[in-house]
């Protein structure tokens, strides 16, 4: 699998992605991590921040915001969403193995599953054990993880967005591995810009994501020095996971 095509979400990617995901949709993570964030105290630290659908929101509720990215495509959005809106944020290109900040956060958040884009257990680990030594005394790691059975899930038809200059865009997703012992699923994902009818621009990249067990997080976090976890299914705090949630949630501190 070559790394540089795998989840780096170039041109065309970013930009469907900010069409499919804009700024204002939600899928309830908006308003619980907005929640659960009321209790924290210091900044607030969200890598993969992408184009700001999470972000931009936390900024206007009045908390302070740092995000990192490693598609530098993805943070032009994003600065442009907030420079739009008159919204300031620290925004930098960086990936979940070489990140670094003199600050210490009060919170980490990964909405969405984005922590799934990390290829390996190992590579996991390590980036929870950053997230750890990121956060001040007593600050809270929030994460989502999708169910293994939306991971395997698969692939849908051809989907396509129309922008607003009237252009059509198309995402074509073709599932080339499952890898059952390491717990990854690997797509094609073919990107096509279509103007006047003609096709103008296409771009392929590889989508790998790895899926986790509720117990074997549970245990990576206390591995990276985590404690007070809590377990949270379909966005209700404190409610444990049932078969049919969309989304599980983890929010873990570190110690005083």
């Amino acid at each position: 699998m070559s790394a540089n095509l795998c989840n780096r979400y170039a041109g065309l990617a970013a930009r469907v992605y900010d069409l499919d995901k804009p700024i204002g949709r939600s899928f309830g993570d908006v308003e619980f991590y907005t929640r659960r964030l009321e209790v924290c105290d210091g900044p607030v630290l969200e890598p993969a921040v992408g184009s700001g659908r999470v972000l931009v929101p936390l900024l206007e509720a009045g908390f302070d915001v740092t995000g990192f990215d490693a598609s530098a495509a993805m943070l032009d959005l994003c600065r442009a969403a907030c420079e739009a809106r008159g919204l300031r944020a620290e925004l930098s290109v960086a990936r979940f193995d070489d990140f670094s900040y003199a600050t210490r956060f009060g919170a980490v958040v990964l909405p969405a599953g984005s922590f799934q884009l990390i290829a390996t257990a190992q590579e996991g680990l390590a980036a929870l054990k950053r997230f750890h030594d990121h956060l001040q005394p007593g600050g809270r790691l929030i994460l989502d993880l999708d169910p293994v059975s939306a991971v395997l899930a698969p692939p849908g038809p051809t989907r396509s967005w129309t922008d607003a200059n009237g252009d059509l865009l198309t995402l074509a997703e073709e599932r080339i591995d499952s890898d059952l012992l390491n717990q990854t699923v690997v797509s094609h994902l073919r990107y096509d810009l279509w103007t006047d009818g003609r096709l103008s621009v296409s771009e392929l990249e590889l989508f790998a994501l790895r899926w986790w067990s509720v117990e074997e997080m549970r245990l990576a976090l206390g591995a990276a020095g985590f404690v007070d976890v809590i377990v949270s299914g379909g966005y209700e705090h404190g409610r444990l996971p049932r078969r049919e949630d969309d989304v599980i949630t983890f929010e873990a501190r570190r110690p005083l």
